[in-house]
């Protein structure tokens, strides 16, 4: 089954404004594939950049997606594993353009063998409850916010964190005293902390009853992960440090967190997500399925992937519910409350919208 063209587009997804440590996003500056087949099916694929954290941006991924293209024509869509490493093999790193394309790949082969896509990949159902994330604000307008979660039904809530300790610690005491002990709580530095902010405040906020804080400090300050392990009362998720399965194997031999997150903007899809699974799961460090700004295309494959992995028991799966202000996405994953329901259709079960893809940027390749 050969490719016979691309459809790339810049899917621009508008936005309530989302500020985390490192900075703000205004609109979701995504990228939207069909990989077309000369079986008279396509699959999709999508990716998100967050150019803060891996250094890509929409226009980078544009140019880039028209360089795999052309380089997957006429080429084995079947062969997967053997078309990545074409692309791979074309430029190291960018790993989020590379996402959509893995993603496209893995529908077209759950569509060819007509079932969903976790199934394809040995998955079943099991339950998948999303956490809901409060983006960096005042304190207090982040407990009104939490409070308006609580009344929603939301039970896990991610506190984005980093921007300055002292307002960090206020800002989780006052959404505890909002929510109550029954409600989950998990915080987010996104690299914003040094090590002394780091200590101070994950130390202070030991009576808050927090499930663990993703990513404290920036990459460069691994070596001093196992330190800081050692002593927080909060257990650590490794967040921005791992990008690829040797860096998850490198971190967990060290000593220095006590969970990972997995995202496909990071790990370049599916098929490194499996290896960086498979070294956590190997060490006992459980993970996490986490995303960028992703519409419901690259969340339905997220929620494909949860449901292959045992291993993977926390879901950060709300991209799509924290400021999207259109959801162009036809089928694909459904968020019943704060339960997501995977859809039974062939492949990856979702698409997009025609009459919003004609409003947008586009090539064919």
């Amino acid at each position: 089954m050969n490719i016979t063209r691309t459809e790339i587009w810049k899917f621009s997804i508008p936005m309530h404004p989302f500020t985390i440590a490192t900075g703000t996003m205004d609109f979701a500056q995504n990228i939207f594939i069909r990989v077309h087949t000369d079986a008279g099916f396509y699959g999709v694929g999508e990716c998100s950049a967050f150019p803060m954290i891996t250094g890509e941006t929409q226009g980078t991924c544009f140019a880039v997606a028209k360089d795999f293209a052309a380089i997957l024509k006429n080429q084995d869509a079947l062969q997967r594993e053997e078309r990545m490493h074409q692309l791979h093999d074309h430029i190291a790193f960018n790993a989020t353009i590379k996402s959509a394309f893995d993603i496209a790949l893995h529908d077209i082969a759950a569509k060819a063998a007509n079932v969903p896509l976790y199934k394809f990949l040995g998955g079943k159902k099991k339950l998948l409850e999303t956490d809901l994330t409060i983006g960096i604000d005042s304190p207090g307008n982040m407990a009104t916010t939490a409070t308006e979660y609580k009344n929603k039904g939301v039970g896990i809530i991610k506190i984005k964190v980093g921007k300055n300790a002292k307002e960090d610690i206020e800002r989780v005491r006052l959404i505890r005293e909002a929510v109550g002990n029954a409600t989950r709580l998990r915080i987010d530095a996104n690299q914003g902390w040094n090590y002394q902010d780091a200590e101070y405040a994950l130390c202070k906020l030991a009576d808050y009853n927090i499930e663990f804080c993703e990513q404290p400090m920036r990459y460069w300050d691994d070596d001093k992960l196992p330190e800081l392990k050692t002593i927080s009362p909060v257990k650590i998720m490794a967040d921005e440090s791992v990008f690829s399965h040797y860096d998850a194997e490198r971190l967990i031999k060290a000593g220095a967190c006590d969970y990972v997150n997995i995202k496909f903007a990071k790990s370049g899809g599916i098929l490194e997500a499996t290896k960086i699974n498979t070294v956590c799961a190997r060490h006992n460090i459980k993970c996490m399925m986490g995303g960028m700004l992703e519409s419901r295309i690259a969340s339905t494959a997220f929620a494909h992937f949860a449901m292959i992995h045992d291993n993977i028991v926390f879901y950060d799966m709300d991209t799509s519910l924290i400021g999207h202000k259109v959801d162009p996405v036809t089928d694909g994953v459904q968020y019943n409350g704060f339960m997501l329901e995977v859809p039974d259709l062939p492949g990856l079960g979702a698409d997009v919208d025609n009459k919003f893809l004609n409003t947008l940027e586009k090539i064919v390749v």
